[in-house]
């Protein structure tokens, strides 16, 4: 985001990419910043960024090894957040709330819609269609997400709206019909 609010790439990121990072001239640099209507901001989880100086000696740097970190739900064994056993996503209390404070604080405020934001549970095809929609973990997890990001909007954050994953259960990409993201439940054997 900082080329677009700032104009250019933080330091730290030129200094860790090099040459690879594209530079910009003062006229292109110029027609960056704040050349957005709004900033889509998708977010899901979060996890603890880990150092990893092995990375500083790899010879195949790449966009995974540039910031020199790893990511772990864990700190010293201990996780980040409880995960429920059907779900794949996690809900880190306050997470919006600090996510959109910090893009207040570090981007001038920018006008902000929340694109995407969801939990996923694993498809169980055994479960009746009434246990199928107690769905209470879904409700919860939008519910807190809404209220945290409530806070956040009357703290001054410019967050003008919230899309939630996904209005119907879908295919995910790297999930298949395994997982369910959907706030209305698809019958996926009587649809296929």
């Amino acid at each position: 985001m900082d080329p677009l609010t700032n104009g250019d790439y933080p330091k730290i990121m030129k200094s860790l990419v090099g040459d690879r990072l594209p530079r910009f001239t003062k006229e292109e640099s110029k027609l960056l910043k704040g050349s957005f209507d709004f900033i889509g901001l998708n977010y899901y989880t979060s996890a603890y960024a880990i150092d990893a100086p092995e990375f500083r000696t790899v010879s195949n740097v790449s966009y995974m090894t540039d910031s020199l970190t790893t990511t772990s739900y864990l700190r010293n064994g201990v996780p980040l957040v409880q995960r429920l056993p059907q779900m794949t996503s996690m809900f880190i209390q306050g997470e919006s709330e600090i996510f959109c404070s910090s893009t207040k604080r570090k981007y001038n405020n920018p006008l902000v819609y929340i694109t995407e934001n969801g939990v996923d549970e694993i498809n169980d095809p055994k479960l009746t269609l009434e246990e199928a929609l107690a769905d209470n973990q879904r409700i919860d997890y939008h519910f807190r997400h809404l209220d945290y990001l409530l806070a956040s909007i009357n703290d001054g954050v410019n967050v003008k709206g919230y899309f939630a994953w996904s209005l119907l259960d879908d295919f995910e990409w790297t999930l298949g019909y395994t997982v369910r993201f959907g706030i209305n439940y698809v019958d996926y054997i009587k649809m296929g």
